[in-house]
């Protein structure tokens, strides 16, 4: 926000410099991100003199121009070309100089001696919009006769240099939205400080009502989203350009002057933070305001001369027959005052912060008005600003003050009563203040004391400091302007020892799996917890109705909060590929959300979301290329199966106590999923369905997997590190060509071979599929090896004779297995 260094001396008698006063302004919480020296005419007119006309001639090679010599004031006159309409003999003229930067906007050109049509023009006679004093083009500026050729255009027009402050408000400091209320917390530093200051804002005193010749009467309807709201008439204005101060002071913090009914409500808005609005008094249809809501989808044309539909919570000020303006956001289209315009109703209003936000976003509009209303402004500021208003409308437009002010207000704002113990002050700053400073930052900040004890004090916050609403606020605020660089960093350090909880154990495990995931050639991706709901369209697994919905989404794009971490992997995926990157390995951590509409419960409102932390795997293009040493290979199914395993015994997992089934979904062309034996799902994986990577242009396979990060943590919560012995007695190695139905999987096998022999059975591994010609049909040969062990003596024949028979009999009756 922009804080004109001039203006703030209006209300704080201060001596600081530009500079010094940024500075202070920083060190108490309103930082300051730079200071610019400004004037309220681009350029500051440099170069621009009076000049007096001695002679005007039509140019010998033109029809519209006029050769002028002119009185400078410094000796010799010079010749100037002129093509306005208006020159003539004998008038007082603003004239640039050779050299003269003059400025289009952003734009600037320099006045150099030129020929024009012939004729040598040294400089040039200047309009309104040339030299930025105004819009007018239609002629030359004509200044009055007692305009003494010679003088500087700067001092005439008494140009002046101030500096703007660009002070950065946080969303919670609404009371600093304003000159005056950045004043206020200078005023509290200077006064800690042991300056001598006060702190004042113009008196409204001379307000009075000079007769009731327009009435017009006021209705809210809907006192929650208008606690209060007051209007006043004025009658007989006249609209016209708003005085050269009050222009001034607009251009100064970067705004346009409009007319000066319009410009009032500017200044008041940047002086006092309460927005206004005047209304054209002629077009309150049935001379009558009322504050309500609207049916839904009402038209309403805003004045950008867009027609919007109208939402059932949006506030509207209305008149007898319809809308005029959305309440503390924007006006109708027909709402303002004009040059037409000669009896105005003066609008001020507190509506309430979270209506005015939601109205905002709903329509996409944010104008200083919703900036400031949707934070919280000044109850107590509404009459102040109104009869401001309206004596300065009655001495920059005329008029008459021609009603009382209608007043009307639900409920008077209340002060914050906050408790605050001194124990607790030195607590939480570190640092022992004195009382009687404490007591002094507390009423420099228009805190009032309503108690005193010699433990604390009892504070009524005005309603303005929507901040300070408990005793941690007010401390926060006594230290800013105690100065945090008064408190002395201390030369011991006091800790507390503390144990580690399962945030700080799942973070240790993350990091020990990431690096196991970058080692083996994997990179981590982050991707954004807003997704496209339209991903989840017709999904099963994951239903579209199960989506954690945004109410005011960015787009189409982020609106909704991921079910699974699947579709921001294959989005990183389809960037890749498409830039020439297609063999990849991709891991990430990141919860995933989820809403059931069967546990919804009005008591707790939580209660139909939930998340779950999970770990992505995915796997695409090739293993291995362009090596010299190894032909090119794809990656495959297989390679994401190995690097799940390892994941699941780094964790300490024991893949035999571990249930892996078939998966089918529409997720998966094919899948395995690996579930504790009480059933609940550790992780998925397998090769992604052509269908999704085809909606996301991916043409290589990918393979995926998902780790429900949070079930794996639970998982091994029992598991315990052990140690023992490596064996001194040998593994004797059996191997067995099966001769299986194809439809049977090599974890039946497994399964049955742990069953069969618990104690010395070590280990089961597949070695060799073969399917094709010399087999019967419908089956498959699996070529198997099993290790056994035993840790207390070495092996013989007849032991391992018979647990293979053992072994072997059990396969035969169990899957019809026959040896080959």
């Amino acid at each position: 926000m922009n804080i004109s260094y001039n203006w703030l001396k209006e209300y704080v008698n201060f001596d600081l410099t530009p500079d010094e006063t940024a500075a202070a302004l920083t060190s108490i919480g309103l930082e300051t991100g730079g200071v610019e020296e400004v004037q309220t005419i681009k350029g500051g007119l440099e170069g621009l003199v009076i000049g007096e006309v001695l002679t005007c001639v039509e140019h010998p090679n033109s029809d519209h121009l006029h050769v002028t010599t002119v009185n400078l004031g410094d000796g010799e006159p010079v010749q100037i070309v002129c093509g306005a309409p208006n020159v003539a003999a004998g008038q007082k003229v603003v004239v640039a100089t050779l050299g003269t930067k003059l400025y289009d906007g952003d734009e600037c050109f320099t006045i150099k001696k030129s020929k024009i049509r012939g004729v040598e023009s040294i400089g040039m006679i200047c309009a309104e919009d040339e030299i930025g004093i105004g819009t007018d083009h239609a002629g030359i500026i004509v200044l009055p006769a007692e305009a003494i050729p010679g003088t500087l255009a700067k001092d005439y027009y008494n140009i002046k240099s101030d500096y703007v402050l660009e002070v950065d408000i946080t969303p919670n400091r609404a009371d600093a939205c304003s000159h005056y209320g950045v004043a206020r917390d200078l005023y509290a530093f200077l006064v800690q400080n042991g300056k001598q200051v006060t702190l004042q804002r113009p008196s409204v005193d001379a307000f009075k009502v000079d007769n009731h010749d327009l009435d017009i009467e006021v209705k809210v309807e809907n006192s929650e989203a208008c606690p209060h709201y007051a209007g006043v008439t004025v009658k007989g204005v006249t609209v016209k350009e708003s005085p050269e101060w009050l222009q001034n002071k607009l251009r100064l913090i970067g705004l346009r002057p409009i007319n000066n009914v319009v410009d009032i409500t500017n200044y008041i808005v940047h002086a006092f933070g309460q927005p206004l609005h005047c209304f054209d008094a002629g077009k309150i249809k049935g001379n009558e305001v009322i504050v309500k809501t609207m049916p839904k989808a009402t038209p309403f044309v805003t004045l950008d001369e867009v027609e919007r539909k109208l939402n059932e919570r949006d506030l509207m000020i209305c008149n007898k027959e319809e809308a005029m303006c959305i309440a503390g956001v924007f006006g109708g289209l027909d709402s303002g005052s004009t040059e037409t315009t000669t009896d105005v109703f003066i609008e001020s209003a507190y509506f309430h912060p979270t209506w005015v936000r939601k109205t905002a976003r709903r329509h996409g509009l944010n104008t200083d008005a919703s900036f400031r209303f949707e934070r919280g402004i000044d109850p107590n500021s509404v009459i102040y600003c109104l009869k401001l208003a309206a004596l300065m409308v009655k001495e920059l437009a005329g008029g008459t003050i021609s009603s009382e002010i209608k007043d009307v207000c639900a409920v008077p704002a209340q002060d914050f009563v906050v408790e605050l113990a001194y124990e607790k002050v030195h607590s939480l700053i570190g640092k022992v203040i004195p009382v009687e400073t404490i007591k002094s930052i507390v009423t420099s900040l228009e805190m009032r004391i309503t108690n005193e004890t010699a433990k604390g004090l009892t504070l009524a916050v005005p309603p303005y400091r929507v901040d300070v609403q408990r005793d941690c606020d007010v401390i926060e605020d006594i230290l800013r302007i105690y100065g945090y660089n008064n408190v002395e960093i201390p030369t011991t350090l006091k800790s507390s020892l503390t144990t580690k909880g399962e945030h700080d154990k799942s973070n240790k495990l993350q990091n020990l799996i990431a690096e196991q995931l970058v080692g083996c050639g994997f990179n981590e991706i982050l991707n954004n917890s807003l997704t496209r709901a339209a991903y989840y369209d017709g999904l099963e697994t994951y239903p579209s109705n199960h989506l954690v919905m945004l109410m005011n989404p960015l787009s189409a794009d982020l609106n909704g909060m991921r079910q699974t971490l699947l579709f921001g992997g294959l989005e990183s995926i389809a960037h890749n590929a498409n830039r020439k990157n297609a063999d990849l390995k991709f891991f990430e951590f990141g919860n995933c959300y989820h809403f059931d509409a069967d546990k919804r419960n009005p008591e707790k409102v939580l209660a139909a979301y939930s998340e779950e932390y999970h770990l992505g795997l995915w796997v695409t293009g090739k293993k291995v290329s362009n090596s010299w040493v190894h032909p090119d290979e794809n990656s495959s199914v297989f390679e994401l199966k190995a690097y799940v395993e390892n994941i699941l015994k780094r964790l300490g997992l024991d893949l035999h106590n571990l249930v892996v089934g078939n998966l089918t979904d529409d997720i998966y062309a094919t899948a395995l999923s690996v579930n504790t034996k009480g059933g609940k799902r550790l992780a998925s994986f397998g090769i992604i369905t052509k269908k999704l990577l085809k909606a996301f242009d991916i043409d290589n396979e990918v393979y995926y997997a998902d780790l429900n990060w949070s079930e794996l943590l639970k998982a091994i919560r029992s598991v315990k590190v052990s140690y023992k012995e490596i064996s001194k007695f040998p593994v004797v190695k059996r191997d067995l060509a099966l001769l299986i139905d194809k439809n049977i999987q090599f974890a039946e096998i497994e399964k049955i071979a742990y069953e069969t022999e618990k104690k010395l059975l070590k280990e089961v591994e597949l070695f060799d599929v073969y399917e094709g010609k010399n087999l019967e049909a419908g089956k498959k040969s699996y070529a198997v090896s099993f290790l056994l062990q035993d840790e207390s003596q070495t092996l013989n024949d007849k032991m391992i004779d018979k647990i293979m028979s053992k072994l072997v009999k059990n396969l035969e009756n169990k899957l019809d297995a026959k040896l080959r």
